[in-house]
């Protein structure tokens, strides 16, 4: 049986994290989506990335369909974040799995308002 540790370090290994200034540099690209897994309660308490596509973690599966954002899924970015980087990761494993490439642990937001990344209030 594996354990939650052992699932994180899975991931971590195998999804990139990107820093924020690299996320910056890349935000303007109309084929890179930013994709939050926090839960909406969540979001209401914090608003979330500006720009940023909400899907709960435990609705990845069923509704998110990246390709209906960008102009070139061939060349899609995907950042994912969440409060502080762990479901992010394994939200981004999961997207690797079902077959997207280039997909990235953005981390947490916190960590995105310190490094004084925009946000909007939901």
């Amino acid at each position: 049986m594996t354990n939650i540790n052992e699932l994180l370090n899975e991931a971590n290994e195998l999804v990139p994290r990107i820093s924020f200034e690299d996320a910056n540099g890349i935000l303007d690209d109309p084929n890179t989506i930013i994709l939050d897994v926090r839960e909406g309660q969540e979001l209401r308490e914090s608003g979330k990335i500006k720009g940023a596509i909400h899907v709960p973690r435990g609705l990845l599966e069923f509704v998110f369909r990246p390709e209906d954002y960008v102009e070139d899924p061939e060349k899609m970015k995907i950042l994912v974040y969440c409060a502080a980087g762990a479901r992010a990761a394994l939200a981004a494993k999961t997207l690797m799995y079902i077959g997207y490439k280039d997909v990235f642990n953005l981390g947490g937001f916190k960590e995105w308002v310190e490094n004084g990344g925009e946000i909007e209030v939901i």
